[in-house]
């Protein structure tokens, strides 16, 4: 009885250090705002930040205007459905209320003004790479867009996701926010690095994802099944495509074999098509530099 007893208390005990440094280690990380300090951003050059981000192809009403960002799509995935928010410069149903640093800290560290975590499919493990001035930039075009008072939809999550808690354990396991791509590369293959792992997260779609949703980056652009488990996303490791196919498809969005994209892809497209020449460009240098996936 007595050595019952003690292994009992042993494994209480244990059960409470573990609980402690899960709850320890689940809690958001500090922000060094410092970074932003005096920054004045310009809503001009943020407009390109806001088309290479994507934020209207998630944030948009379905089917309605682009600038408009009152949120209500929804994606469906293993984990539940996420909702996307409002996001217009509504200062009540929106972000309009927001300073830079609680902007910066929610798309680039996943935490809300009040301090809790945001789920990935806001993807700031990406946007952790943007640079403190496109920040800014992409903040201030953002609060010149056109305010919505649509109140944001809840997630609709499954248990035990549904716990926010338990995403500071998950930015803790799989939130590297390093670049995959590195080596010696030329200003226009980091100028599309930049685009396509930050700006664009092009790999939060075309990346395999664990069973927790952490990216396979051994993988990277390798392609994955899509969100929702019903089609899959291509690879665009070791794309064979020319150039000027590359650049076709991202200017107008016909494959060489004269079929169009379809799907949120389309979106993709559309916002590649409002960036300079280029940045396309740019991309198509990175791309190159991603090496195909083994067999």
């Amino acid at each position: 009885m007595k050595f019952t007893s003690k292994l009992l208390l042993g494994l209480g005990v244990a059960g409470v250090l573990a609980a402690g440094a899960a709850w320890f280690i689940s809690a958001p990380r500090a922000f060094d705002a410092n970074a932003f300090a005096g920054l004045e951003g310009d809503h001009k050059a943020g407009s390109q930040v806001f088309w290479a981000a994507g934020c209207a192809s998630c944030h948009m009403v379905e089917g309605g205007d682009p600038l408009v960002l009152a949120g209500g799509q929804a994606f469906a995935t293993q984990f539940g459905t996420f909702h996307a928010p409002n996001i217009s410069p509504d200062p009540v149903a929106g972000i309009g209320g927001w300073t830079l640093e609680e902007f910066a800290r929610a798309i680039q560290q996943g935490v809300s003004p009040t301090g809790a975590h945001y789920y990935p499919a806001l993807p700031y493990v990406a946007y952790a790479k943007m640079t403190p001035q496109d920040v800014a930039n992409l903040k201030a075009y953002m609060d010149w867009l056109p305010a919505n008072a649509t109140p944001s939809l809840p997630h609709d999550i499954t248990f035990p996701f549904n716990i926010r808690r338990s995403l500071g354990l998950w930015k803790a396991m799989f939130a590297d926010d390093s670049y995959v791509i590195t080596g010696d590369l030329t200003e226009a293959e980091q100028r599309g690095r930049y685009i396509a792992e930050s700006l664009a997260h092009c790999g939060e779609c075309h990346t395999p994802r664990n069973a927790l949703g952490g990216l396979d980056r051994s993988k990277w652009l390798a392609g994955a099944p899509s969100a929702d488990g019903k089609s899959r996303v291509p690879n665009i490791a070791g794309i064979e495509w020319s150039d000027a196919d590359l650049m076709t498809y991202f200017t107008t969005g016909f494959t060489p074999e004269y079929d169009s994209v379809g799907g949120h892809m389309a979106h993709v497209v559309e916002n590649l098509g409002k960036l300079p020449e280029s940045d396309r460009t740019a991309l198509i240098a990175y791309l190159r530099k991603v090496p195909a996936p083994n067999p």
